[in-house]
């Protein structure tokens, strides 16, 4: 069996009289998407700072790529990367200045080659000589991302990467984080978001009150209810699922109307500022029932 990359056992820690992390433990393996999910207040942040040798732990023992945190956090250090929830670039400088930066910092051979290679990796490459300020949340994100990746870290900490992002930049996030464990990077994402941990995690740690609850693939959580009692049900589709539907055929040039059709029979135009669907089929983000008002 591979030894794992992030390595977590008996985790404590306390802010005066406030525990935080009360006996965490964690695995994380090689090449693997870990979920780290909880609400907000639940500790998530506070194992990150500890992983990345930000803050030390009151007990417990941490190693990073086979590295003790606290014997060695220069060499955990040089083993990881962090995305934190607030995006770290540099708006005064071009997104391929923002990378050649991180590249010389890191004292690279070809800092200029890392660059390129990264602006083609994460799709940058028409606003790479353009200042970051121009750029969009998502933009900005997917290079917070590849500045990251600069240097080939085997560990990533995603910190609630997604945080204030609209959904089509969520969606391109999610890629990007696939895309990293394709390569084998090591990730642990921390996410207070559902959908993203059953989208991107290959295991699920929940933490809650400062204890992780319970762990393992979505498969097995799914196991720990009772079994489902089947019921037809006209599925009303989530708000995401409409506007991600109507965007991206707008962003294509192509009939909104058409393309869900596509899909599920029945949509049919309405006069210009109306739309209204009838459902023949109980999924599906262009199946809804009621009429839906868009400006005219």
């Amino acid at each position: 069996m591979a030894t794992p990359m992030i390595q977590v056992r008996g985790l404590v820690k306390s802010f005066k009289d406030l525990e935080v992390l009360r006996w965490v433990d964690l695995e994380v393996g090689p090449g693997a998407i870990v979920a780290l999910l909880g609400s907000n207040g639940a500790g998530k942040t506070t194992v990150v700072r500890i992983l990345c040798t930000l803050l030390r732990a009151d007990a417990g023992m941490v190693r990073v790529n086979g590295v003790d945190v606290d014997r060695d956090p220069t060499g955990v250090r040089g083993a990881i990367s962090l995305t934190g929830q607030s995006v770290a670039v540099d708006e005064i400088l071009t997104g391929r200045e923002n990378l050649l930066l991180v590249a010389r910092l890191r004292h690279l051979d070809d800092p200029r080659a890392v660059a390129d290679s990264l602006i083609e990796r994460f799709g940058l490459a028409d606003a790479a000589g353009r200042r970051v300020s121009s750029y969009s949340g998502g933009m900005r994100r997917r290079l917070d991302i590849a500045m990251s990746l600069v240097g080939d870290p085997p560990v990533i900490l995603l910190d609630e990467p997604t945080t204030g992002l609209d959904p089509e930049a969520r969606v391109q996030v999610w890629e990007m984080v696939r895309q990293l464990a394709r390569h084998g990077t090591t990730v642990l994402l921390t996410t207070q978001y559902l959908e993203e941990a059953e989208a991107l995690a290959d295991r699920i740690a929940i933490l809650h009150r400062g204890r992780i609850i319970v762990e393992g693939t979505l498969e097995e959580l799914t196991r720990l209810l009772p079994s489902p009692r089947v019921e037809y049900i006209r599925k009303q589709p989530s708000l995401e699922e409409i506007f991600l539907a109507l965007v991206g055929n707008a962003d294509t040039g192509g009939d909104t109307a058409g393309s869900c059709a596509a899909h599920h029979e029945g949509v049919q135009r309405r006069p210009p500022g109306r739309w209204a669907t009838r459902s023949s089929s109980p999924g599906g983000p262009c199946a809804t029932s009621p009429a839906v008002s868009t400006p005219s």
